[in-house]
């Protein structure tokens, strides 16, 4: 099971206005701290921590953040119509477009999906694989 993702970011109070245009709506709760941003899933008491949790710090070492080619962070959401929302909320928060939100050739029918890069350049993940809904063939 993965624990926490960190992003690496330069500029927190950008990514802070990225990220809390979505996290949020999948059910993610921000704290602030002088390290940087924590968006953690809520737990009820007498249960065990939901995973993952998902950080947004500048670079431990001190030097500028890089984005890795080839990475990217999945986030699951409701439903397509939240993919959609969801992605143009933020592009409008300072995300940039990587492929807009529909269906993928590649993967499966159910599986829709909306991709961006945060305002530092790392590549995020918006998808449904909502059984109730119709499907890439439907």
């Amino acid at each position: 099971m993965i624990a926490y993702v960190i992003v690496g970011v330069d500029d927190v109070a950008r990514a802070k206005e990225f990220y809390s245009t979505f996290l949020p709506a999948l059910g993610y709760e921000l704290e602030e701290g002088p390290e940087g941003l924590s968006y953690t899933l809520p737990v009820q008491p007498g249960q065990s921590p939901v995973m993952p949790d998902f950080y947004v710090k500048p670079p431990f070492d001190g030097r500028p953040a890089t984005t890795a080619n080839g990475s990217m962070v999945a986030f699951e959401a409701r439903n397509q119509k939240q993919v959609r929302d969801l992605h143009a909320a933020a592009l409008v928060a300072g995300g940039s477009d990587e492929g807009q939100p529909g269906f993928r050739a590649s993967y499966g029918p159910q599986f829709y999906v909306g991709y961006l890069r945060d305002p530092q350049g790392n590549k995020i993940a918006l998808f449904s694989s909502n059984p109730n809904e119709p499907g890439r063939d439907g």
